[in-house]
């Protein structure tokens, strides 16, 4: 058994280990922001430039259908252009799921199974509000009820970047919008 003295040097090693790989971390990051400032700029660009070549050149093949009878398709480049035959994409409005699925039933009984999602599934989150008997009832084994070691930074510099790191992304999103 570990004295607590011994558990407290053990406490300082993890904590010191862990501020040497936050301040890692953070000089990444940093790093990786200068890199992001330095080519953003040049890389929006040339997105903006290959998307207008896209174009053309998407045009240039809308033009001239008679090129692309047989062979339907051409490599130039290392890039596959030309014509083929639409895949066709079923679009309907979230709102009309209900009507759907009833259309469904009434017209194509028999197969409904095959065209209707029935999606039945416990919910663990309302599960673990429930006691060890009512799991019990249910036929639910409950693990791991005993003691656990707790080891978690009082500091959550965990949780400060992944809210640091989602707060750029809304900033970005928000000025490609603008």
């Amino acid at each position: 058994m570990a004295t607590l003295a011994e558990i407290e040097k053990a406490t300082k090693d993890y904590a010191d280990a862990r501020e040497k790989l936050s301040k890692t971390v953070r000089t990444l990051e940093d790093r990786i922001e200068r890199l992001k400032r330095r080519y953003l700029p040049g890389i929006k660009a040339q997105v903006g430039a290959t998307a207008a070549r896209r174009l053309d050149l998407k045009n240039a093949i809308d033009d001239s259908p008679a090129l692309f009878v047989k062979p339907r398709t051409i490599i130039f480049h290392g890039i596959k252009i030309g014509l083929q035959k639409g895949k066709g994409k079923i679009e309907f409005d979230k709102s009309e799921t209900d009507r759907i699925v009833k259309l469904i039933e009434k017209h194509f009984p028999e197969r409904s199974d095959d065209l209707i999602e029935t999606k039945k599934a416990p919910i663990k989150k309302a599960l673990n509000r429930l006691t060890v008997q009512e799991l019990k009832r249910l036929g639910i084994e409950v693990d791991d009820t005993g003691d656990t070691v707790v080891i978690k930074p009082t500091d959550s510099q965990i949780e400060k970047l992944v809210d640091r790191l989602l707060k750029e992304k809304d900033e970005e999103t928000e000025e490609e919008a603008a």
